[in-house]
């Protein structure tokens, strides 16, 4: 009679052990949060994570990882398979190559109800199947209102005698490299993209040209040290350049800036699809655009987002900026660059 209580007892907690057990698995399986991986910059990292990633992370119970470095590595290890990557943010420049590479997937627009909020040339910049615009860039001229005889207005201006030794331009493997052709087609008068024409004025201008740069850092060292009065860059960069020198000016060239655009894509292969699109359409909505663009990260393209002209300044923000820029063609781009690449080391590399 003891033995069989003994051995009833003994079942019993081993029942209870097992439930016990049973119970913490199934707890733990559904308190298991997703993981999306995002593939960016790595500026300011603090802020996405505390302000934009974080809400992300808590609404819809995932971990965000960051796999971070420059435009060309990080599309180059998703080329070799070395990722596992769900969404990648790229500029316009290398997110052509991507979708050429075929390396990610379409998505379905029904999906990111925050597509109708943003400005028209954001919606689609690469085509219907692929990511949109997160933020348009202006890509314009800064100067040094010192060391240059007049004002500066137009693209004109950067083949001016003043400016001779005195400029820097983008290298041509750069994001804005190939819009240094496409200016010099335009600074000729040409209405349309004249390649030959491109390169005898690129010709004319390589002598005043300083340097070439590759990196915004590059430029940024050079103005400061006064090797450079001006040059093409990135309005997103000028605070760099007031930095060092407090009274450069940055100008939208009365011929039109030129858009540079981020974009967002899904990686072909990633098996958070679904995530993947309801996280792009959360970095689309009013509050996260709103986050960035009033601390000066991104600007937005979100056009529910108002901004005063102080929080506005050194964005590229408002509709009149966005529609008054011209923007290129990069499946043009993608299939012409190789010839590009080799012109130019042929006939301006000095």
């Amino acid at each position: 009679m003891k033995i069989k209580k003994l051995f009833s007892a003994v079942a019993a907690s081993s029942l209870l052990l097992l439930a016990a057990c049973g119970s913490d698995d199934t707890t733990s399986s559904e308190g298991k949060k997703e993981k999306l991986v995002i593939s960016t910059w790595g500026f300011n990292e603090d802020f996405f994570r505390s302000e934009i990633y974080a809400p992300f992370e808590k609404e819809n119970n995932v971990e965000i990882v960051l796999d971070t470095g420059n435009n060309a590595d990080r599309l180059n290890k998703v080329r070799q398979g070395n990722s596992d990557v769900d969404v990648i943010f790229l500029s316009d420049y290398y997110a052509q190559q991507g979708i050429a590479d075929e390396l990610f997937d379409t998505i379905d627009r029904s999906n990111i109800p925050n597509l109708e909020n943003i400005y028209e040339s954001a919606k689609a910049p690469l085509g219907e199947e692929y990511g949109p615009a997160y933020t348009i860039a202006q890509f314009g001229i800064a100067y040094n209102p010192d060391e240059v005889d007049s004002p500066i207005t137009s693209w004109k201006d950067l083949w001016r005698d003043d400016l001779a030794g005195k400029i820097t331009i983008p290298s041509i493997t750069s994001t804005t490299g190939p819009m240094m052709v496409d200016i010099a087609s335009k600074v000729n008068g040409e209405s349309t993209f004249n390649e030959d024409t491109a390169f005898e004025e690129l010709k004319t201008l390589i002598p005043s040209v300083v340097k070439e740069y590759g990196q915004t850092s590059e430029f940024v060292n050079m103005f400061a040290q006064g090797e450079i009065a001006a040059g093409p860059i990135m309005e997103m960069y000028f605070a760099d350049l007031q930095d060092a020198v407090p009274n450069a000016e940055f100008i939208s060239p009365e011929e039109g800036g030129y858009a540079v655009m981020n974009t967002m894509n899904i990686v072909k292969g990633s098996d958070q699809k679904d995530l993947s699109e309801k996280f792009i359409n959360y970095i689309l909505g009013k509050e996260a655009q709103e986050k960035s663009a009033k601390n000066k990260v991104d600007s937005p393209v979100n056009t529910e987002v108002e901004l005063s002209s102080e929080e506005a300044e050194g964005l590229t923000y408002g509709e009149d900026v966005i529609s008054s820029l011209n923007t290129v063609d990069m499946k043009f781009v993608n299939d012409s660059l190789k010839g590009w690449i080799d012109r130019w080391n042929r006939e301006l590399v000095q």
